[in-house]
């Protein structure tokens, strides 16, 4: 399996993804994923482990996350950032963000999640786009453009606020440079031009109908690298690995960064995606398999 890396958990740092309600201090985030990092390189050791992009781009999370020994057992830093979106800071300003980590940390950064939506007109996002491979493409080792595909609007955002977020709830289905129907959008032509040095990040969600022709747009494209997931969460349903061999198959193609992530509702120390698991070895013992199944 052409997989090149994993990624351990997605936007940690963010609350629509890790209930830091609950762990405020990171202490079982940072026990977890010390042991799933450990995990990991015991079934392959020459396997890239990388701490899951972090969002906001935060120096003082990566400072925690050193003391409390997560840098240790991680080869690569991910960062995500969405400028003309949700962070407060303006695009031009990527290298600054960067920077800010390169001074806490040796390792390696790589932008595992970098997007703009259509949400507002979709020049948008082909400038949004442009001025990002300018800036950022050849800074770091990996980029990953988020997404192929918009949210289908019947599905939920990962995010706890809705409409209370008000706008900033529904960019999340206007990321894509194909549109929930497949159609593509202005920049689905400028992304084809960074290819195969930009890769693409594309969620799937359990039994996806739209693997097979992501696929083939992916090949369309030109994209060799994508970043996506196995979710601890779908583990847990009927027919689990048959879905997960389904699409890691369909992904042969692809250097795949793979990301473990998403606490089963039966083992959180509440019944949510973003609970820290009552039992920490758990979410390793996971991330062990996965890799011995597919790396």
């Amino acid at each position: 399996m052409p997989v090149e890396a994993v990624m351990l958990w997605n936007e940690p740092n963010n609350l629509s993804h890790w209930d830091f309600q609950i762990d405020p201090e990171w202490q079982v985030f940072s026990e977890m994923t010390c042991l799933a990092a450990q995990a990991v390189k015991s079934v392959n050791a020459t396997l890239p482990r990388v701490l899951g992009g972090i969002s906001p781009i935060d120096a003082h999370f990566i400072n925690r996350m050193k003391r409390q020994c997560v840098i240790d057992n991680v080869d690569v830093v991910a960062v995500h950032g969405f400028p003309l979106d949700w962070n407060h800071w303006q695009i031009q300003e990527w290298p600054a963000k960067l920077q800010e980590i390169r001074e806490v940390t040796d390792l390696p950064i790589w932008v595992s999640e970098v997007g703009v939506s259509t949400f507002g007109a979709e020049e948008v996002q082909v400038f949004g786009l442009e001025k990002t491979m300018e800036l950022i493409l050849e800074a770091v080792p990996r980029v990953h453009w988020y997404s192929l595909y918009d949210l289908p609007k019947a599905w939920p955002a990962t995010t706890r606020h809705r409409e209370a977020e008000g706008s900033s709830y529904y960019r999340h289905f206007y990321m894509g440079v194909l549109r929930e129907d497949g159609t593509p959008k202005l920049a689905l032509d400028a992304l084809a031009k960074y290819t195969p040095e930009l890769g693409v990040c594309q969620w799937f969600h359990y039994e996806d109908h739209r693997l097979d022709d992501a696929v083939r747009w992916l090949k369309k494209l030109g994209v060799k690298r994508l970043r996506t997931g196995l979710s601890w969460a779908d583990h847990h349903r009927p027919n689990a690995l048959e879905w997960f061999d389904k699409q890691m198959k369909a992904l042969e193609p692809f250097d795949v960064t793979l990301t473990y992530c998403f606490t089963p509702g039966s083992r959180g120390v509440r019944d949510h995606y973003t609970s820290p698991p009552q039992v920490v070895e758990e979410f390793a013992e996971f991330c062990a398999e996965m890799t011995r199944r597919y790396a």
